[in-house]
């Protein structure tokens, strides 16, 4: 009697939301044998105890839960608050507090999110790990390549380009070939609790959508003077820390805005700002991008590509120059008006293939 072949086994991260939960229904469908993962991380302490990590609080368990046992699979829950305030919430504080603006998000990915489902399928001998984010792996020629998704509206891959091959061969994105709305749909249809949840916004440890009151709550900010080109002090800023380059929303300047900010001046502690929409002040030519991960290969400079700078941000058109210990000088063929130290630039072929990204620095 020969002895059955056992189901390919696959972690899931299952964060209760209508994506992730999806994901393990299509997965069951593929014949998978599904194991979903709920990771708790770390809440900004309440007074009121009323406010938790809007990814884990009890609610996003529990609906975690019913879709685990509408599906009839297991769900584990592990707590990675400790590493997810090293690793996500200090690093996103000390970097702001550098005078750059970091994206939670990416970290999250990197060294929490995926590093635990992979422990996780070490343990439980699983072959693959799998999650409910918008992006495709594509294996061309005996490497895998990451590609953007079927939704260009929420396509995720700006979150991932930290990958590596090994990492890809173990990934599945089972959303990769849907729109949100029939995500929805299929929900619906399959009767999972949680079709009509809203989709999560802003940053997950925050009480707030925005994250100024959080840095006001967690960092010693000194005011100071707020001045336009002309060095004319023009009003009263909160803390450098509070704002981004390229900003216009919450300067507060009444009268002749709206005002965008230009720079930061640490040593001076003034907001640098200007109200003239085509201040070449507030745009850029080029830029230089390091701690560069390339996914399948690293290429041959010149490099002419598409690059995104912020996640929201279009696609532009740039050219890659040249590579100096790990630093890019990337020069785009028009100017650029939100060119923000610390946020992640990532690249892309005419193809939607992610060729890799790094962080952008423009000193």
């Amino acid at each position: 009697m020969t002895e059955k072949k056992r189901k390919k086994r696959v972690i899931l991260g299952m964060s209760s939301g209508v994506d992730s939960s999806v994901a393990a229904a299509l997965l069951q469908k593929e014949g998978y044998e599904v194991i979903g993962l709920f990771m708790h991380f770390w809440k900004e302490p309440d007074p009121n105890e009323k406010i938790e990590n809007k990814c884990c609080s009890l609610e996003s368990h529990q609906d975690a839960r019913r879709v685990a046992q509408k599906l009839k699979i297991p769900l584990y829950t592990l707590n990675a608050a400790t590493d997810f305030k090293k690793s996500v919430v200090d690093f996103f504080l000390s970097e702001t507090c550098a005078g750059r603006t970091p994206n939670p998000c990416v970290e999250c990915n990197r060294q929490i999110k995926f590093t635990f489902m992979f422990q996780k399928m070490l343990e439980m001998e699983a072959d693959f790990v799998a999650s409910g984010h918008y992006a495709d792996i594509k294996k061309i020629d005996g490497k895998y390549h990451l590609f953007t998704s079927y939704d260009d509206e929420k396509d995720q891959t700006y979150f991932l380009y930290n990958f590596k091959q090994a990492d890809l061969g173990k990934i599945i994105f089972p959303l990769a070939g849907y729109k949100k709305t029939q995500v929805r749909q299929m929900a619906k249809e399959m009767g999972l609790p949680v079709f009509d949840k809203d989709d999560s916004q802003g940053l997950c440890f925050t009480r707030e959508k925005y994250p100024t009151n959080f840095l006001k709550r967690n960092l010693k900010l000194k005011s100071g003077n707020i001045v336009d080109g002309q060095g004319r002090v023009i009003g009263q800023h909160e803390g450098l820390e509070l704002y981004t380059i390229g900003q216009r929303r919450g300067i507060n300047i009444g009268g002749t805005g709206p005002y965008y900010v230009v720079a930061r001046d640490f040593a001076k502690n003034e907001l640098i700002v200007t109200n003239q929409e085509d201040d070449p002040g507030i745009f850029y030519t080029k830029m230089k991008v390091e701690d560069v991960n390339w996914i399948a290969e690293k290429p041959k400079f010149p490099l002419e590509t598409n690059v995104k700078i912020r996640y929201r941000h279009p696609l532009v058109r740039a050219i890659i120059k040249k590579e100096n210990e790990g630093v890019l000088e990337v020069e785009f063929f028009e100017p650029q008006k939100v060119v923000t130290p610390g946020q992640s630039a990532v690249f892309y072929s005419d193809q939607g293939e992610v060729l890799g990204g790094g962080i952008i620095n423009l000193k």
